[in-house]
């Protein structure tokens, strides 16, 4: 049985610059890292919340013809309880917002920024009448809830 979200991976073009990025202007903090024998990182856990974190491979290229090592993923979603605040203390920071808060077709209020490899990084207030928020009120009633 799955029993929550562990992590999202990015692989980074600039690992100091990303590293900056999620610790100093998102306020994620290190959890720990795996270096190799010669001590190069080879990779490095940010800490969101209990058993959720943001994995980040160093060694990211655009070219995909370079393996498998190209960077990027669909989006990051982390969830944030004031989107508006949010969105101020961020533009504040000098991050560049792609747009204002929104409210999107499942009712959470959002926004998006990017890291600095480009992957899209979408910050969302779900609130009480979010389906989000309905969803997790349904699961937690139980298994008889859900069929209903």
């Amino acid at each position: 049985m799955i029993t929550g979200l562990s992590h999202i991976a990015v692989r980074a073009r600039d690992f100091e610059a990303t590293l900056r990025f999620y610790r100093e202007v998102l306020g994620l903090e290190e959890a720990f890292r795996i270096c190799e024998e010669d001590g190069r990182v080879r990779l490095l856990y940010l800490w969101i919340a209990p058993g959720q974190f943001i994995e980040v491979f160093p060694g990211g290229t655009t070219d995909p013809e370079r393996g498998g090592h190209m960077t990027g993923l669909q989006h990051i979603c982390l969830a944030v309880d004031d989107a508006d605040k949010e969105h101020e203390r961020l533009t504040a920071l000098g991050v560049i917002p792609d747009g204002p808060v929104t409210t999107g077709k499942a009712g959470g209020r959002q926004f998006w920024i990017h890291d600095p490899d480009g992957n899209p990084i979408e910050l969302m207030e779900m609130g009480p009448e979010s389906l989000h928020a309905r969803a997790a009120q349904r699961f937690a009633a139980g298994p008889s809830a859900q069929e209903r």
